[in-house]
């Protein structure tokens, strides 16, 4: 029995490219061969050690920025840290001052009560007597010496 392809190409005469009628390629392919060694080859190893190099000191090249941008951050932290507690620690020095300054005055508020508190009873004591109404002057009649004309 005649397969279908066999039929069309025996009824158009037709063959594939390349192929008789008998389905044998007319022409034959040459073979495929990995060459080893050579000067592309080497090339190319430079190329590849260059950039695995070029990688490796890029990479180098970051790890270096980066590790002294960490020491960098770490002793900006540690002198702001230091900073702040050098202003805390004065803070406290200068609100002990305002404490300190507000009990004298206060101790010497109380001091300056009892004093004008005391003061009646001084002034009898040495014979003053105490004002009875208000005190007025009456310039009506004030006539000014001649000094100041």
């Amino acid at each position: 029995m005649m397969s279908a392809s066999t039929a069309r190409s025996i009824r158009s005469h037709v063959a594939p490219a390349g192929r008789d009628d008998d389905g044998h390629t007319a022409y034959a392919r040459p073979r495929l061969q990995v060459v080893a060694g050579g000067k592309e080859k080497k090339e190319s190893e430079n190329t590849a050690f260059q950039i695995f190099s070029r990688i490796k000191t890029v990479s180098v090249v970051h790890v270096i920025i980066s590790v002294l941008f960490l020491f960098a951050a770490l002793l900006g932290s540690l002198a702001l840290r230091t900073q702040m507690v050098q202003n805390s620690f004065e803070q406290a020095q200068v609100q002990a001052n305002i404490s300190k300054l507000n009990q004298d005055v206060e101790d010497d508020q109380a001091k300056l009560d009892s004093l004008q508190a005391s003061l009646p009873d001084r002034a009898q004591k040495m014979g003053m007597v105490p004002q009875s109404g208000p005190l007025s002057i009456d310039l009506q009649g004030y006539q000014p010496t001649g000094k100041g004309q």
